[in-house]
């Protein structure tokens, strides 16, 4: 008998193709938020269930790996159509990431284009969409039982509609706690209307530095009063990721804030960093209820999967690395 999900992940699951700060090329590898995400909560807790949706040619062997490694894919669905989970993205630093035009990027680094990308485009063309799932986007059909009955859920950046409709899902459910990440193709000044509809109710709100911009543009004069905007549209939680500057932390209720710092380490690819943190703060949140403890572990987690290559090296660290660095890093959260 499998153990009973505690906590899942909704997110997509992706064939990576990617070029590293120093140039070097990867071809088809197994990527996507929901595997980051969950790595970053599987580095606390048993019981970790990835769902999520992916055509008939999606590599069998890859569902196997994550399996393997002591996450649950019993949850992702196989459609019986192939479907395109191609991501391609080039870093120029480990802050600079660009995500179109392939063909540039590997003749920079005097490598012929992956026959694969010929056609590529994007990897999130109609996540906006306001009325209509993609084929691959969840949907509260595809939650069963086992993920209702979780006590924690996590949204990783997917369709407008997947987080439109899951959230209010997993909270007529029972789920105790639920948090998202949002995609950037909605954090526009085009959706000021339509955000409060996913924001609101939810137990953690995550976006990066990047979709906060995105979203309020020149109307954005202080991040902390930006988080306070999504706190009113109904968000418990508000967690600001800043990357190698850490996250700011924001409670509702209290209005009370924190600076939690990122943990300082040697960086090799940060492909799922902000995934992995969100993965983090879930169990966190579940696990203790408190926005500094949950952003903590949140940090860590991030910190771990940056160290290495591939969106399961976090889940081969050293037993009790986490929790040494957890101590180490909570001496430094600076309350605002």
């Amino acid at each position: 008998m499998s153990e009973p999900i505690t906590h899942a992940i909704i997110g997509n699951l992706r064939e990576d193709y990617f070029i590293t700060p120093a140039g070097e090329a990867h071809v088809r590898v197994l990527g996507g938020n929901a595997v980051h995400a969950a790595a970053g909560a599987r580095l606390w807790t048993d019981g970790v269930a990835v769902v999520s949706r992916v055509g008939s040619n999606y590599p069998k062997p890859w569902l196997d790996q994550i399996k393997a490694r002591g996450l649950d894919v019993s949850h992702v669905k196989v459609l019986a159509e192939p479907h395109d989970t191609r991501t391609f993205y080039a870093y120029l630093s480990h802050e600079e990431r660009q995500d179109t035009d392939p063909t540039s990027h590997f003749a920079r680094i005097g490598q012929p284009l992956p026959r694969e990308l010929i056609d590529y485009e994007a990897s999130t063309i109609g996540q906006e969409s306001r009325d209509k799932f993609s084929p691959l986007a969840v949907r509260p059909s595809d939650l069963s039982e086992a993920i209702l009955d979780a006590r924690a859920v996590h949204l990783a950046p997917m369709d407008f509609m997947t987080h439109r409709t899951v959230p209010e899902t997993l909270r007529r459910a029972g789920v105790r706690y639920v948090t998202l990440d949002p995609s950037v193709r909605y954090m526009q000044p085009s959706f000021h209307h339509d955000l409060r509809y996913i924001v609101s109710g939810l137990d953690a709100f995550l976006p990066s530095e990047m979709e906060v911009r995105a979203y309020f543009r020149d109307d954005l004069t202080d991040m902390w009063e930006a988080a306070a905007t999504f706190g009113a549209l109904g968000a418990r939680i508000v967690v600001v990721k800043l990357g190698p500057r850490g996250q700011y932390v924001y409670e509702t209720d209290s209005g009370r804030q924190w600076h939690v710092p990122a943990y300082a380490c040697v960086v090799r690819d940060v492909t799922g960093a902000g995934d992995a943190y969100c993965g983090g703060f879930l169990v966190g949140l579940s696990q203790t209820g408190d926005p500094v403890e949950s952003a903590l572990r949140g940090a860590i987690s991030a910190s771990i999967v940056i160290e290495g290559l591939g969106a399961l090296y976090a889940l081969d660290s050293t037993p009790g690395l986490a929790q040494a660095r957890l101590k180490s890093l909570r001496e430094a959260v600076r309350r605002i």
